[in-house]
């Protein structure tokens, strides 16, 4: 006779709100098992009783094929008495104070759900909140676990009894599927004018699809938060968007109907239509194709379109059959936050939009489009929020739980807790007192919905950052300070599951020092506890301060002042500018007035921008860069600036006198600025390797991660990463965790772990 086992399995990972229990019920019913599963606050729980054969076969399904949506992180097995029971059932779900169960987060509508949208015969013909278990909202929309519809602001809604009945089959894929719903029973739409008034109109969907085509900036309620939704044909409309939103020159993203129609749009290889077919569907940076035919106000002075794919039941319904195109843009004023809220869009999108679509299911939390590109042959995330969070990244060793507070700029939070690091959506600039109160909502959200309050809390080490300043108002934490790039270095290093040391190449645009000046060319040796500054570009003055950060040319005239003295050389800019203002700053540099010193790579950049005459001053973070990046010619070849690199004591220090002299040389000689940025960034790559290799003659590191926001530029980090790989180093680069500030939380949180587990919780 065959011996009957009964096994208790516990799953833990993204297993609830992704089809996983009626999964495990028909597998079970598959190989002819007993027993029962349930969610709980840790994840999913189940017996199983049967053959030992047929219980091996059901631990390999579990193992090897789980649900599309699902991610296993662990399966703990064991062996329990039999109880003889004959069937295998669903059970309520149960909740207790521990918990560790993982969100599913937001996902694009599936093609069976597609499928039926359009189908004429179907009961959810056009219907725009259509979804199932393998699709659809959920990080956005969850309030408390277990990930039941009672814990979702689906709450309020009373499934018919058609949709009751799905949702108890174990057959059907919408099986549990908390967000489910119907014409008859779930949310609705509707359209409002700029005055609040709702349009009386049958069917507010083709209403705004022809307020669009009219010319009408369109608020959409999405996942989570508000889009701005305009013809990108629409020269004027565009015009219009920008004037309201006060965003001058900042490229607005594309959400193109498929991928058929991006490729009219842009050049999209393998891996771009990978990840704009994504299950994140994020926006993805691709190249334009000559020829698209859209306004040049939807980018200005970029080669590159944001392109992203509709993910949700309603952006199909607007794009079918009526745009190639439409401009999605986050609905906010410059530098706030995405609006999510009913209440808050009524007051805030009456000075954006002329028309508002919307909807009445609510959104728990606010969330961004996630924003990658593709560097190296995979996709590099530049703003991690919807599709991936608050999914885990995985670390090489077990933490006790820590909070990390992020940067001031892209600024994120961060939960470590066991071997996962729970990164929180992009927040934003917490200058903004609107992104501040986001920043302290979803500290609120992440502490409730993990159930974990942490006693650790690392933080930045700049004494004016208001994510410092909050860290320190907590009562009864253990505080770590964390210098910025150390930060930067160990983000890469974790996300690499790297645990030994390597030699940090940190450029960034600020970051507060040891030494008390800015940095942000630096080249560390460390791991995930503790560094030392090997290197760093030279000092260069920052005429008045913050400000320099929104005039390249004041880094520009730092730059002359470096490479010539007070005797400035012939150049455009200096022509360009009155004489009474050229003198004024160079007072301030001479005198130290309002004049931080800054080793700052982002601002090196802005120097080279301002001297190869394309940009002067900036109306968004990065521009002066970002444009550098763009003027590159197609048809790149290997001439270079020189760095200089010099030995102060054991600090090896980057002269880059040498390239601002050949810089105004070339631009004398009537070089074209495409020439001057190809040059200046293959000079940059090759003394990053310079570098590297006298740091490895000295010290014997072969390891090289690469982090903060410069590694955002793809010619750059391609380059030096392929001159590094020729000279034997192994190189870490960035993927899942953006390069930028969004990035710093992580290495916070894994810094302050490790420190405090050994003992030293200063810094």
């Amino acid at each position: 006779m065959n011996t009957l086992l009964r096994h208790r399995i516990e799953v833990r990972g993204i297993v609830q709100g992704v089809g996983f229990r009626p999964f495990v019920y028909q597998t079970a019913m598959r190989f002819g098992l007993s027993g029962w599963v349930l969610n709980d606050s840790d994840g999913v729980v189940l017996e199983v009783e049967g053959e030992k054969a047929h219980l091996d076969a059901f631990a390999s399904v579990l193992r090897d094929q789980p649900p599309p949506l699902a991610a296993v992180a662990e399966i703990l097995v064991n062996e329990i008495p039999v109880t003889g029971e004959g069937s295998f059932i669903i059970r309520q779900s149960q909740r207790h104070g521990h918990r560790s169960t993982e969100i599913s987060p937001d996902t694009f509508v599936c093609a069976d759900c597609l499928t039926e949208l359009f189908d004429p015969a179907d009961r959810r013909f056009r219907y725009p909140f259509i979804n199932c278990t393998n699709c659809g909202p959920r990080y956005t929309l969850v309030t408390d676990v277990p990930y039941d519809r009672g814990y979702t602001t689906m709450a309020g809604f009373t499934m018919c009894p058609a949709c009751q009945q799905e949702y108890d089959d174990p057959s059907s894929r919408r099986f549990h599927a908390q967000p489910n719903a119907c014409p008859d029973c779930g949310p609705q739409v509707l359209l409002r004018d700029a005055s609040g008034q709702v349009v009386n109109t049958t069917n507010p969907v083709s209403e705004a699809v022809s307020l669009l085509s009219q010319g009408c900036i369109l608020a959409v309620k999405g996942v989570g938060g508000y889009h701005l939704a305009v013809d990108p044909c629409h020269d004027q409309a565009l015009r219009r968007l920008r004037r309201r939103k006060g965003r001058d020159e900042k490229p607005f993203a594309l959400m193109a109907a498929d991928v058929t129609t991006a490729r009219r749009l842009a050049v999209i290889d393998e891996d771009g239509r990978r990840l704009l077919e994504s299950t994140e569907r994020p926006i993805v940076l691709l190249p334009q194709r000559s020829g698209h035919g859209l306004s040049p106000q939807v980018a200005p002075q970029n080669r590159y379109f944001g392109l992203m794919l509709p993910y949700t039941p309603l952006h199909y319904l607007l794009l079918r059959d009526h745009f190639d195109a439409l401009v999605m843009t986050s609905a906010n004023f410059s530098e706030e936050p995405i609006v999510f809220r009913d209440e808050d869009a009524m007051e805030t999108l009456r000075g954006l939009a002329d028309y508002t679509l919307e909807h009445n299911r609510p959104i728990h939390i606010r969330t961004d489009d996630s924003i990658v590109r593709i560097l190296g042959g995979r996709g590099l995330l530049l703003r991690r929020s919807r599709g991936f969070v608050p999914r885990a990244i995985r670390l090489s060793c077990q933490t006790e739980p820590v909070l990390a507070v992020g940067a001031e700029l892209k600024n994120t939070l961060c939960l470590t807790r066991g071997h996962q690091a729970y990164m929180s959506q992009h927040i934003g600039d917490l200058k903004s007192p609107e992104v501040f109160r986001s920043f302290l909502q979803t500290f609120d959200h992440f502490r409730h919905i993990f159930g974990v309050d942490p006693a650790i809390v690392a933080h930045d080490l700049h004494p004016d950052y208001q994510s410092t300043g909050f860290a320190q108002q907590l009562q009864g934490k253990m505080l770590v300070g964390v210098q910025h790039h150390h930060a930067h270095l160990a983000s890469c290093l974790a996300e690499n599951c790297f645990d030994g040391e390597a030699i940090g190449v940190v450029f960034d645009g600020a970051g507060y020092g040891e030494d008390g000046h800015v940095w942000g060319g630096e080249f560390l040796l460390g791991d995930c506890r503790d560094f030392r500054r090997a290197g760093h570009l030279a000092y260069l003055p920052m005429p008045g301060g913050d400000a320099a950060t929104r005039e390249p040319l004041r880094m520009g005239l730092s730059a002359l002042f470096h490479a010539f003295g007070r005797e400035l050389p012939g150049h455009q800019m200096v022509d360009d500018l009155p004489s009474a203002e050229i003198q004024f700053y160079l007072q301030m540099m001479e005198r130290g007035l309002n004049t931080p010193l800054t080793s700052s790579c982002g601002r090196l950049f802005d120097a080279v921008a301002a001297l190869a005459g394309l940009r002067y001053r900036v109306s968004y973070e990065g521009q002066a860069a970002l444009e550098l990046e763009m003027a590159i010619p197609e048809t790149p070849c290997e001439e270079a600036y020189s760095f200089v690199l010099e030995r102060r004591g054991e600090e090896l220090i980057v002269n880059p006198a040498e390239v601002f002299r050949a810089v105004v040389k070339d631009r004398r000689q009537g070089v074209d600025a495409g020439h001057i940025s190809l040059r200046f960034h293959n000079g940059l790559a090759r003394m990053i390797l310079d570098s590297c290799l006298s740091l490895r003659d000295q010290y014997g590191l072969q390891n090289v991660a690469l982090s903060g926001g410069v590694f955002q530029n793809r010619y750059l980090t391609e380059k030096a990463r392929a001159l590094l790989q020729a000279a034997g180093f192994h190189v870490l680069l960035h993927s899942l965790v953006p390069p930028n500030d969004g990035g710093i939380s992580l290495g916070q949180a894994v810094v302050a772990a490790q420190r405090t587990e050994a003992g030293r919780p200063g810094c």
